[in-house]
């Protein structure tokens, strides 16, 4: 298993335009091999005083926070899918409804992992 990490800022006018976006890659990330995806959207992030989400993507006022992931299953196929993508003519978005310089994202092997219930 490996997992590819994301947190992003964006408006909160623009829940749909994003949800339908995630949708949209969702579905070709499913094409590429992911198992897994989950887009949360902000319900409760609260303020830190050293560091929180907001600092972390250096959110605007009317912006919410999304934290998602993606699980695939194993780094080679997060990988096969990152080259996949390089040539896919769908990704030629033309506006997202966020601004992607202030997002981040990283793989990560798991460390502990425990079945839902």
């Amino acid at each position: 298993m490996y997992i590819q990490g994301f947190l992003l800022a964006v408006p909160e006018d623009k829940k749909a335009a994003y949800a339908e976006v995630a949708m949209r890659a969702g579905h070709k990330f499913r094409e590429y091999g992911v198992t897994e995806i989950v887009e949360a959207w902000e319900d409760d992030v609260q303020d830190g005083k050293v560091t929180d989400f907001r600092m972390a993507t250096k959110a605007e006022a009317g912006e919410k926070i999304v934290f998602s992931w993606m699980i695939w299953p194993d780094k080679a196929t997060a990988e096969a899918a990152h080259a996949k993508m390089e040539g896919d003519p769908f990704w030629d978005m033309d506006a997202m409804p966020f601004d992607g310089v202030r997002m981040m994202w990283g793989g990560f092997t798991p460390l502990v992992t425990m079945g839902r219930d």
